[in-house]
């Protein structure tokens, strides 16, 4: 893994993670200004030779420094209610994916296709082709190019089932079926892990998702 994917964001392969992506570079430029008159203000404030020093009085300034922060709160709320919007809205379903968290794997269900479900566990043995505490025995196999709902819940402790680069997060809560919807851009594997503190064994229950295009995925379920 590069330096860069360990600072940055790991490339999107969802429309979701792009608006995350934009989301977090817009409020980073806002915080950036802010930073930058808050650091202009204090040298101006410390070497002006106290020639402005009752700026910090007076009921103009009282009325900038409250209605400014105002007018940026508003304008980081409405890119972030439309983001909420968009992945919570549920349109034009293609497949359903049901996913179960356990202590400590997680088990999938094709609803769609003859109820096809399977267990899928971190692997226990290493290979050069293979990322330790990674990579599982059984990957969840999906499309690219369509929209695709994913239910979560649990049988026991809450999980949590979160894939970076698809940018989904979504807790697994026993007694709750929770939703959201993917649609992936590209094929290719991608990796997460239970972002959730479910019990000793927490960190050993990857995700694995192998995204191939849809003529490959009818043939993976004929041949399941």
């Amino acid at each position: 893994m590069s330096t860069w994917m360990m600072i940055f964001f790991q490339d999107s392969n969802s429309p979701v993670m792009e608006n995350l992506i934009w989301f977090h570079d817009y409020v980073m430029m806002i915080l950036l200004m802010i930073v930058s008159l808050i650091i202009y203000m204090f040298m101006y404030l410390f070497l002006n030779k106290l020639n402005n020093r009752f700026i910090l009085s007076g009921n103009l300034i009282e009325l900038i420094w409250t209605f400014i922060p105002m007018f940026i709160l508003i304008f980081m709320a409405i890119p972030s209610l439309k983001i909420l919007y968009f992945n919570d809205e549920v349109m034009n379903l293609m497949m359903t994916i049901k996913s179960m968290g356990h202590q400590w794997y997680w088990s999938y269900e094709y609803s769609d296709f003859l109820m096809i479900d399977f267990n899928s566990f971190m692997l226990q043995s290493m290979d050069l082709n293979s990322f330790r505490l990674l990579d599982v025995d059984n990957r969840l196999i999906l499309p690219n190019n369509l929209i695709i709902r994913l239910l979560i819940s649990s049988v026991d402790v809450i999980h949590s089932w979160t894939i970076p680069s698809i940018g989904v997060k979504i807790d697994a809560t026993p007694g709750r079926l929770n939703q959201m919807l993917m649609y992936l851009y590209r094929s290719g594997i991608y990796y997460g892990q239970c972002s959730e503190i479910c019990g000793t064994n927490h960190s050993f229950m990857p995700i694995v998702i192998e995204v191939i295009n849809f003529e490959n995925f009818i043939n993976w379920i004929k041949n399941f």
